[in-house]
């Protein structure tokens, strides 16, 4: 995995944080890999970092340049179907935090 090559700030970061169901369910990570892959084509998305321990809690950070990008991808009919399964088999927990992106800077 590498890092998102994102723009000079400002933009918007979704930070999606879960706690996986001690099982494992069919399906899972094909899903993610469509949800990744589906949000790529959707107006104004910049990119996605991703991870998750042997334990089952993960963070997705997904990138965006408006609230109004994040609004339409939640929305999306598709993407919602699949947050569905989610809060239903996937996740014993999560939390969704969206922050403006103000400031960035990195080491190559």
């Amino acid at each position: 995995m590498s890092f998102s090559a994102t723009p000079p700030p400002p933009y918007y970061a979704v930070i999606f944080t879960s706690q996986r169901t001690e099982e494992d369910s069919e399906g899972y990570s094909r899903t993610a890999d469509l949800m990744v892959e589906l949000a790529s084509t959707q107006q104004g998305f910049l990119g996605v970092e991703s991870s998750r321990d042997q334990h089952g809690y993960g963070i997705t950070v997904s990138y965006w340049d408006s609230l109004d990008s994040i609004k339409q991808w939640k929305e999306h009919v598709t993407h919602r179907e699949v947050q569905q399964k989610g809060k239903q088999d996937w996740y014993s927990s999560y939390i969704t935090r969206i922050c403006k992106v103000e400031r960035d800077y990195y080491s190559v």
